[in-house]
């Protein structure tokens, strides 16, 4: 599907809001940006798997089955998606994640993909994974549009 066609989809899944037609809009597909947020989710819950101390044996214990190596699959997953997408994607991706943090509004939409677009730190999927609360930030940055995992998430959770 093409961008253009990608954006009007878009559109009309915010039929019915109070959304304004003057707003520009994230033209990376709502699915991708969904699929990170699951995904980021999942990350935030794995326990760092710290060393055992003198606190209670159970308690060591059970820090010792959820480290990071159990969730080594799902970072290799993350980063794999995240390096494949197209470079519009990628900056749109940094640009909501921005947006969702607060740094840029919805009606600064097209500087703050400009401003990813340039941002040369480090690869995109290292970038990103590096934020705390990505997955907050992104679900935040899609409601700024009016968008949400909703549909995503009926897909695929139910």
């Amino acid at each position: 599907m093409a961008k253009s066609d990608v954006a009007k989809s878009e559109v009309a899944k915010r039929k019915g809001k109070a959304a304004d037609p003057d707003l520009p809009l994230p033209e990376i597909n709502t699915d991708k940006v969904c699929f990170v947020i699951a995904k980021a989710r999942e990350l935030d819950a794995e326990d760092e798997g710290l060393e055992p101390d003198d606190s209670n044996p159970t308690d060591d214990e059970s820090r010792s089955i959820l480290t990071d190596e159990a969730y080594g699959p799902i970072h290799e997953e993350l980063t794999a998606f995240i390096d494949a997408l197209d470079d519009d994607e990628k900056a749109e991706l940094v640009a909501l994640a921005w947006t969702g943090r607060g740094d840029y509004g919805a009606r600064e939409w097209r500087v703050a993909v400009s401003d990813a677009r340039t941002r040369q730190e480090m690869e995109t999927s290292v970038y990103l994974l590096g934020i705390p609360l990505l997955s907050d930030y992104l679900e935040s940055g899609l409601a700024e549009f009016d968008l949400s995992c909703q549909d995503f998430e009926a897909k695929n959770f139910s």
